[in-house]
């Protein structure tokens, strides 16, 4: 299925867009010019049948939540804000020397996770 067509490689702001170095700060006004030309020479479109039939409502009420006495650390990394990869095993690791979380506070007794990484996660945590 075509979704979208973007601007034709030879054209000159498509270097741009894929040049890899710079700073991002630099890059943004670039990458902001590239797509104001491709659209107003139609270079991108996307067909209306593209979109999904999705409830407006369904799609806003989908939040993700994650259990951290079951999750992996893979998943506790990917889903928690601020929590990497080393901080998910560290939760694990504390999962399994005190047992099972009994409330979302506790999550702030693992080493590394403060008040503020655990309110920014609050509401995707679960116990059940």
């Amino acid at each position: 299925m075509h979704v979208y067509r973007a601007c034709q490689p030879d054209s000159q702001v498509h270097p741009e867009l894929q040049s890899p170095g710079g700073k991002r700060r630099q890059r943004w006004p670039a990458l902001l010019g590239a797509l104001a030309v491709c659209l107003s020479l139609g270079g991108l479109s996307a067909p209306v049948s593209a979109a999904p039939d999705v409830p407006p409502l369904a799609a806003e009420v989908a939040v993700q939540r994650v259990n951290i006495n079951t999750a992996d650390a893979a998943t506790l990394a990917a889903m928690l804000q601020g929590v990497g990869l080393s901080r998910a095993q560290d939760i694990i690791r504390y999962r399994e020397a005190y047992g099972p979380f009994t409330a979302v506070e506790e999550l702030a007794d693992v080493k590394g996770i403060g008040t503020a990484t655990l309110e920014k996660n609050r509401t995707v945590i679960t116990l059940d």
